[in-house]
């Protein structure tokens, strides 16, 4: 059953193809480890048209004391099932303290300069994680709690770059436990994760139980399903961005500058107008990164205003001007 609901998910959303090579990254906990398992259970069936190779890749982040046990139970693990492993130990905490970053950040940015250290190195074409139904749940409520607005209800999506692949996505981690169990995977436990010292954590251990017991059993696919409508309806929004944007531009040159027409921006709806400032931020310098609420608000209400030479400077990197009923936006060099 739970390899029929996992080849449904990657069928559903064609996350893996014939002649994929898939690179997994493996932590050994319950998540992980059930997804490279039940990858090279479908990758085995002979009944299953899917034919792709496997790889592990493994972090020891050196923190908890149980580290290096967790990573040879990872490469003991590839080893029985013949899948090539790499391993990368590195000391998180003093990197994230030489980096004066997070520890949360600090590992986040070393696992995926590490899975595509890999990706390269092996060909491979897609990348696994073991994100799940709980995972995206979480996101979603975390994104909520931040004023993230509509973008962020869609939480985590089951494809992204047509190279990060999350297969486990619409699993719940009950159903996770109970496969691991069935197939005695025996799975590392990362205690750190019942500790409520970081905001995901305590999402995960004292909000979901409090929603679940007070309110709604089943709020984590009530949630899931909250994740796709929002993100079916900003594909849509997304699309008609992109075509407004074609209609009013009048020139594009990336990483320089971008002119679109004033008059015909002034004549979007509010909800267009503030997508059309952040995609245009997007194709001028890459990501629209730093640009808040205040920025787009006040973007708007120049153009409103149509008063010439008059320019905002919403981050370091970028100058929007009012000109000769054009709207600029410059790339500051």
């Amino acid at each position: 059953m739970f390899k029929d609901d996992i080849l449904n998910t990657i069928t559903k959303y064609n996350l893996i193809q014939n002649g994929d090579k898939v690179v997994v990254g493996l932590s050994g906990g319950p998540d992980s480890i059930s997804l490279i398992n039940v990858l090279n259970e479908i990758r085995e069936d002979k009944s299953i048209p899917l034919d792709f190779d496997l790889v592990a890749a493994h972090i020891n982040h050196n923190i908890r004391e149980e580290a290096k046990e967790d990573e040879d139970f990872v490469v003991n693990y590839c080893n029985k099932k013949s899948i090539e492993v790499y391993v990368l130990s590195i000391d998180i905490q003093k990197k994230a303290k030489d980096e004066k970053k997070g520890t949360e950040e600090t590992g986040r940015n070393v696992r995926y300069n590490f899975f595509e250290e890999i990706l390269i190195k092996t060909n491979a074409n897609k990348i696994a994680t073991a994100h799940t139904a709980n995972d995206n749940a979480e996101t979603v409520l975390m994104n909520m709690m931040r004023g993230s607005g509509t973008t962020g209800l869609k939480g985590i999506r089951p494809m992204r770059d047509n190279k990060f692949i999350r297969p486990l996505i619409e699993t719940t981690r009950e159903e996770i436990e109970k496969y691991c169990e069935e197939y005695t995977l025996n799975p590392r436990i990362d205690k750190t994760n019942f500790e409520n010292d970081y905001t995901r954590n305590k999402v995960r251990n004292l909000l979901i139980p409090l929603i679940k017991k007070e309110f709604n059993p089943n709020i984590i696919m009530t949630i899931n399903r909250l994740s796709d409508i929002a993100n079916e309806e900003n594909e849509y929004l997304d699309n008609l961005t992109r075509q407004k944007y074609s209609d009013i531009l009048i020139q594009e040159s990336v990483g320089k500058q971008i002119v679109l027409d004033l008059k015909a921006f002034n004549n979007q709806d509010l909800v267009i107008k503030k997508r059309l400032i952040l995609h245009t931020i997007n194709v001028l310098q890459g990501n629209a990164q730093s640009i808040g609420k205040v920025h787009i608000d006040d973007i708007i209400k120049l153009c409103k205003n149509n008063l010439g030479n008059k320019y905002l400077t919403p981050n370091k990197n970028i100058k929007v001007l009012i000109k000769n009923k054009k709207i600029y936006y410059l790339k500051n060099m």
